[in-house]
């Protein structure tokens, strides 16, 4: 489906020096904010998220550190296409519940059958125990902010002196996150086996889980993708990477390069690991602690049951019988994707190709993307809260 015409060692080469590669502005902020208090140059987590709201002229006198870091972010590139930007978010928005199930199931889940960033997880204590719901309601929003119009403009795009969108921001705090994260457990790590804890080969492998498989992954269950959406998609996702700290080499809005690129990584990953198997059973756990709006209490249980066995059915077709068996997770028929086929095909290959129809599954999209925030989520406002590292 790729179409990846053999191995190019080349590639495989970059991928490997990749792996003992870093995001050095990121890491040169994070060096900064785990500074001792009244340390010359030190930034404060207060000043970092001032700065990601109100844009560097918020904060009077900021540290080099951080002036350095905002400087970057806030600057676009010149291959930057705001159109072509924001009809990748309307793509994303029109997948609606078909884009929820590949990021979770074929990108997350998917992702956990190789060890090394599962393992960094369950070390941070991300996607496992209580927090499973939590956490993967964080991502959801950053994904639902993602696809906003205007969310991804930094602050004074345009010289009108407006603070930057909510998808930037949270964009760039996840990307100075991932900095503190890779300084606290680099001394520690087995760099040896894995690389650096978040290296360039790890996030670009993550930024092809969410524009590449998420193009692949929906056209497996059916829905059309044409040309011109594959590459808005892919284009919303390049600026994404960049924000994110993704080397320059492995940004690409071209989706069978990033094919090419996503088959190199997945050679070069490690075998799973002992924490592959409690990542994806945690989330296959947290269907049954969602809450689903619109369902009476004594039938909650019936719909999480119901969201479980969805869920099993999805990843046994996605993921295949061995890697369910590596994460320790029970088969089931492809039901799921029978009925997704149907639907899709009509949604996307009929209704969809008229301009009324594309409307009403971008309406569609954002009912589908507010109810799963209510699912994860007990109240509005810890969707508006803090993404945590």
């Amino acid at each position: 489906m790729g179409r990846v015409k053999g191995v190019d060692e080349e590639l495989m080469d970059r991928v490997g020096r990749a792996f003992g590669e870093r995001d050095e502005l990121g890491a040169a902020l994070a060096d900064a904010i785990r500074m001792r208090a009244g340390q010359p140059g030190r930034v404060s987590m207060e000043q970092l998220r001032t700065a990601l709201a109100g844009g560097l002229a918020a904060v009077p006198d900021a540290p080099p550190a951080l002036v350095l870091f905002l400087t970057e972010v806030e600057q676009v590139p010149d291959w930057v296409d705001w159109d072509l930007l924001d009809e990748g978010a309307l793509v994303a928005r029109r997948l609606g519940q078909n884009a929820a199930d590949v990021l979770t199931q074929l990108s997350l889940i998917g992702g956990y059958r190789f060890g090394g960033p599962s393992d960094l997880l369950v070390a941070t204590g991300g996607l496992v125990g209580d927090d499973t719901r939590r956490r993967l309601g964080e991502t959801q929003k950053w994904v639902v902010e993602l696809t906003r119009p205007g969310s991804l403009r930094p602050p004074g795009h345009g010289g009108d002196g407006r603070p930057g969108g909510e998808a930037w921001r949270l964009t760039v705090h996840v990307r100075a996150m991932h900095a503190l994260v890779n300084a606290a457990f680099e001394p520690g790590w087995d760099v040896e086996r894995w690389g650096l804890p978040i290296n360039q080969a790890d996030q670009a492998s993550t930024l092809m889980l969410f524009d590449g498989i998420l193009v692949i992954g929906s056209r497996g269950l059916g829905v059309r993708v044409s040309r011109r959406e594959s590459r808005a998609l892919m284009h919303l996702w390049k600026y994404v990477g960049w924000l994110m700290g993704v080397a320059d080499d492995f940004l690409v809005d071209d989706e069978w390069e990033r094919h090419r690129q996503a088959y190199h990584v997945l050679l070069a990953q490690a075998d799973v690991s002992e924490a592959g198997p409690r990542l994806a059973q945690a989330i296959v756990a947290a269907q049954r602690q969602r809450r689903y709006p619109g369902w009476p209490r004594p039938l909650q249980v019936l719909r999480a049951t119901y969201e479980r066995e969805r869920l099993l059915s999805m990843l046994t077709t996605f993921l295949g019988p061995g890697s369910m068996r590596d994460l320790g997770l029970p088969l089931r028929p492809p039901w799921a994707h029978a009925y997704l086929w149907v639907l899709n095909t009509l949604r996307y290959r009929v209704v969809g190709r008229t301009a009324w129809g594309r409307r009403r599954l971008l309406t569609w999209g954002d009912r589908v993307s507010q109810r799963l925030l209510d699912s994860y989520f007990v109240d509005e406002e810890q969707a508006v809260g803090e993404l945590r590292p």
